[in-house]
C-alpha cells in the first residue's frame, strides 16, 4: 500500500509546513500546526480543450440581473444586518465568543420561520437534542414545526438535507462537522474547508439557505482557514461583553446587501430582543454636565448612532505616559494627540490619556476624530461641554476638519433625539436649516478649540 502523505496546517491562517514547528511560518502564532492528510491531486493529462468547447461563457451585457427575493426571519434587527432577510441559496457565516448568544438568536429565528410555515432544519453538533429542547422551553418558543438533527458527520447531514429540502438550515457549528473523505480530526483546517465547501455547493444547487456557526480565536477573528470567509456570501460577527445584557451583530461581508450594518439586541430571560432606539444604549445619563464627555454621531451602515465618547486625562505617575483606547483605534489616538499639540498648542506629553466608547461599541470610522479631541481637551481643562452638543468630523494631519459621509442623516438623527447644537465639518453644513438644532460648521482644529472657550 502507498504511504499516506501528511503535512502540517495552521489552524489560524491555513499555512502549511512539511514538518511540525512550534511557530507557524505564516502568521507567527505558536502551537497552531496540526497534522493533516494531503489531498490527492487531479489526474494529469485531462483534455481541457474538450471541456472548453462546452463553455457557458456569455456576453455580460446580455445578462439580465434579477432582484433576489428576501425571506424575513421575523427578528427585525437580524433582518437589518442581513440586508432585509435571508436569500435562497445563500450561505451565512456567523461567529462570536462562546455564550454570547449565537445559538439563541438562530433558534429564535428558525422558530419564527417555522411558525410562518417554512420548512427549516437545525443541525446541532455541539449539543444533544435534549439540550436544544431545554433551551427552546426556557425561551418559551413555539417549535412544533421545527426539525432537529443532532449529527456531526457531513455525509449524514447532507443526506438529511437532500431528503428534507429545507428552506433554511442551521449548522451549529462548522468546527464540529467532519467528513469521511478526510482523515484529519474535526475542527482541523482541512475538515473545516472541505465541509464548508460541500455545504456551500449543496446550498447553491438546492436553493436552501445555509447558516454556519463558527468559532472565534482569542483575538476575536473567525477560527479556521481564511478561505472560509471567502466561500460564504455573508459574514456576521457577534460583539459585546458576555457580562453585559447588550449584544451587537455586525455584517463585515454581504454579497446581497450593505456591509457594516449593525443590529442591536438586549439579552433577556426569553432570549434576544431587538432594541428600537440603540442610541439610548450608548449615551450615559448624567444628572450634571461632566468634563471629558462628548457625544459622537457615527454611521453604522445605513443607521446613524449616537455614542458617548469619554476621555480621562490625568498626570502620569510613570516615566512613560499611558495611551489607552477602548472601542477606538489605539494608533489613531496617538496621532490625534500629536495633531492637538502641533496645531492647537495643547500638550499632553506628561499626561495619561484614556479614551472609551460607552456601551461596548467599536468605532472604526475616522469621523470620530473631532469628538475624541474635544473630549480630551474637556477632561484636560476640567471644563464640561454642553449637554445637548453632538460632534462628528475627521481630523487630518494638517489640522483640517474633513467631511464625513451622510452628514444630513446624522444631523437629523441628533435633532430627533433632542440635541440642540452640533459641531460639524464645513463641507457637511446643511444648505437648509434643520429644525431644532444649531449647526456650527468649522474647517480647522484651532477653531473647534476656540469654540470650546466661548462656552
Amino acid at each position: 500500500m502507498a504511504k499516506v502523505k501528511t503535512q502540517y496546517s495552521c489552524t489560524e491562517c491555513g499555512a502549511s509546513s512539511p514538518k511540525w514547528q512550534g511557530q507557524c511560518p505564516g502568521c507567527g502564532q505558536w502551537n497552531t500546526l496540526v497534522e493533516a492528510v494531503i489531498e490527492t491531486a487531479a489526474p494529469a493529462g485531462r483534455n481541457f480543450a474538450a471541456l472548453g468547447g462546452a463553455s457557458g461563457a456569455q456576453m455580460l451585457a446580455e445578462i439580465r440581473p434579477r432582484e433576489e427575493p428576501r425571506q424575513p426571519t421575523g427578528v427585525e434587527e437580524f433582518d437589518r444586518v442581513l440586508g432585509g432577510g435571508l436569500v435562497a441559496g445563500g450561505v451565512v457565516l456567523i461567529g462570536g465568543d462562546p455564550g454570547i448568544g449565537k445559538s439563541t438568536l438562530l433558534l429564535q429565528a428558525l422558530a419564527r420561520l417555522a411558525q410562518a410555515s417554512e420548512n427549516v432544519l437545525y443541525v446541532s453538533g455541539e449539543e444533544s437534542g435534549e439540550q436544544v429542547a431545554l433551551r427552546a422551553r426556557r425561551l418559551q418558543l413555539d417549535v412544533g414545526r421545527m426539525q432537529l438533527l443532532a449529527e456531526i458527520n457531513l455525509e449524514k447531514i447532507l443526506a438529511t438535507l437532500v431528503k428534507l429540502r429545507p428552506a433554511v438550515a442551521v449548522i451549529d457549528s462548522i468546527q464540529t462537522v467532519w467528513s469521511d473523505a478526510m482523515q484529519s480530526a474535526p475542527g482541523s483546517v482541512a475538515q473545516v474547508r472541505e465541509c464548508a465547501a460541500q455545504l456551500t455547493r449543496f446550498a447553491k444547487q438546492s436553493g436552501t439557505c445555509v447558516i454556519l456557526v463558527g468559532h472565534v480565536t482569542k483575538e476575536g477573528s473567525l477560527a479556521g482557514p481564511r478561505v472560509l470567509e471567502h466561500m460564504v456570501d455573508t459574514v456576521l460577527y457577534f460583539e459585546g461583553d458576555t457580562h453585559s445584557s447588550f449584544r451587537l451583530v455586525r455584517a463585515v461581508k454581504n454579497r446581497f446587501g450593505a456591509v457594516n450594518e449593525l443590529g442591536v439586541f438586549a439579552m433577556t430571560e426569553r432570549g434576544l430582543r431587538g432594541v428600537a432606539n440603540p442610541s439610548a444604549l450608548f449615551l450615559s445619563q448624567h444628572s450634571l454636565d461632566v468634563a471629558g464627555s462628548c457625544v459622537l454621531c457615527t454611521q453604522e451602515g445605513t443607521r446613524p448612532l449616537l455614542v458617548e465618547i469619554q476621555a480621562l486625562v490625568d498626570a502620569s505617575q510613570a516615566p512613560s505616559p499611558r495611551r489607552l483606547a477602548v472601542g477606538l483605534e489605539q494608533n489613531r489616538l496617538a496621532m490625534l494627540l500629536a495633531i492637538l499639540h502641533r496645531h492647537a498648542g495643547i500638550v499632553c506629553g506628561d499626561q495619561d490619556v484614556f479614551v472609551n466608547a460607552v456601551g461596548g461599541v467599536k468605532i472604526a470610522e475616522p469621523a470620530a476624530d473631532l469628538a475624541v479631541l474635544l473630549a480630551i481637551v474637556s477632561s484636560l481643562r476640567n471644563k464640561p461641554l454642553p449637554g445637548k452638543l453632538v460632534v462628528f468630523g475627521e481630523v487630518g494631519l494638517a489640522g483640517e476638519i474633513r467631511p464625513a459621509p451622510r452628514g444630513q442623516e446624522r444631523l437629523k438623527e441628533a435633532a430627533k433625539l433632542g440635541f440642540t447644537h452640533a459641531i460639524v465639518p464645513k463641507a457637511n453644513a446643511p444648505r437648509q436649516a434643520i429644525k431644532g438644532i444649531e449647526v456650527i460648521a468649522l474647517d480647522r482644529v484651532e477653531q473647534a478649540i476656540e469654540q470650546m472657550r466661548s462656552w
